[in-house]
């Protein structure tokens, strides 16, 4: 197989371990940098080049693309599609599971649980929309952070309202949720390949923290998930279209509820904590049904729906 990693950094973690992956297991594999990919679009066909030279003929693209170049890096993807590549992840996939207002209601709409989220525009409406939440405290995230960067607890309707108008003054797009108490700090990370979780694992925020990502200074160790949030976390991926994916869940006491959906997991943390090969795993996933580039996606293929 001709394998295609799209990541703006090869000497990142994940990039490595997944070149490793796919060299162990024979296959021909290049990290090609999403930003210096440009594309020719005709109605005569597709093409596209990297640093001066035409690329084709890749069976299956891996990608890994980041928080700040996902719209380009979302339309080399989706350029590679239209040139018939195979990716577990489509363009339109990414886009939905960085979009977290947009991730929260197709979950929801699938019964998917997840924390009550509220989300509106006018300052007039602030104090209405915290009533349909509730009493604090309260979790407002912007719309498209990741590794927990832009997540603050506040305690007090009047710090609730505080943060909602600066971040309205800074024209910043942000949800607002209940704060589920009863998961201390912690949640599971379940990594999904396919149909299955291939490892999963447990997540604590520092001291003084309520954040559990790993970036954050929290701490990860290998867990069993049970039957209910590996049928979860899975839903979940499939919803948003994704073949490969990190789910992070909370314990509640209404069962698992999805925190978030992330198209771009990162590898390291969870294989130190599981000594699970996810990266093998991810190789093998893309491997079984790559086939010689098609010269046109399937119907369907990039629907963004």
């Amino acid at each position: 197989m001709k394998l295609a990693i799209l990541s703006r950094n090869s000497k990142l973690y994940s990039t490595r371990r997944l070149v490793e992956a796919a060299r162990e297991r024979g296959h021909s594999v290049r990290v090609l940098d999403p930003l210096r990919c440009y594309m020719r679009i005709s109605t005569e066909g597709f093409e596209m080049r990297y640093k001066g030279a035409q690329i084709a003929g890749y069976h299956a693209v891996v990608p890994r693309i980041g928080a700040s170049v996902t719209r380009y890096g979302c339309a080399v993807l989706r350029q590679f599609e239209l040139m018939g590549s195979y990716t577990p992840n489509s363009a339109a996939a990414i886009a939905r599971a960085r979009d977290k207002l947009r991730c929260h209601q197709l979950l929801a709409a699938q019964g998917i649980g997840l924390p009550v989220t509220v989300f509106g525009d006018n300052p007039d409406d602030t104090g209405d929309l915290l009533s349909m939440l509730g009493p604090p405290p309260h979790v407002i995230k912007l719309n498209e952070g990741t590794q927990g960067a832009g997540v603050m607890l506040t305690e007090k309707l009047s710090a609730s309202r505080g943060v909602i108008e600066t971040l309205r003054g800074l024209y910043a797009h942000f949800l607002v949720q209940e704060f589920i108490a009863e998961a201390k700090g912690a949640d599971l990370r379940c990594f999904v390949v396919g149909d299955r979780v291939v490892a999963a694992m447990r997540r604590q925020a520092p001291k003084g923290d309520f954040r559990s990502n790993l970036h954050r200074g929290g701490s990860a160790k290998a867990v069993r998930a049970t039957k209910a949030e590996i049928a979860t976390a899975v839903r979940a991926a499939k919803v948003l279209g994704l073949g490969v994916a990190g789910v992070d869940l909370i314990r509640s006491k209404r069962g698992p509820l999805v925190l978030e959906v992330n198209s771009s997991p990162g590898l390291e943390g969870i294989e130190e904590a599981t000594g699970v090969d996810v990266a093998g795993c991810i190789i093998e996933h893309v491997a079984a049904p790559a086939e010689p580039p098609r010269k046109h996606p399937r119907n369907g293929d990039l629907t963004d729906s």
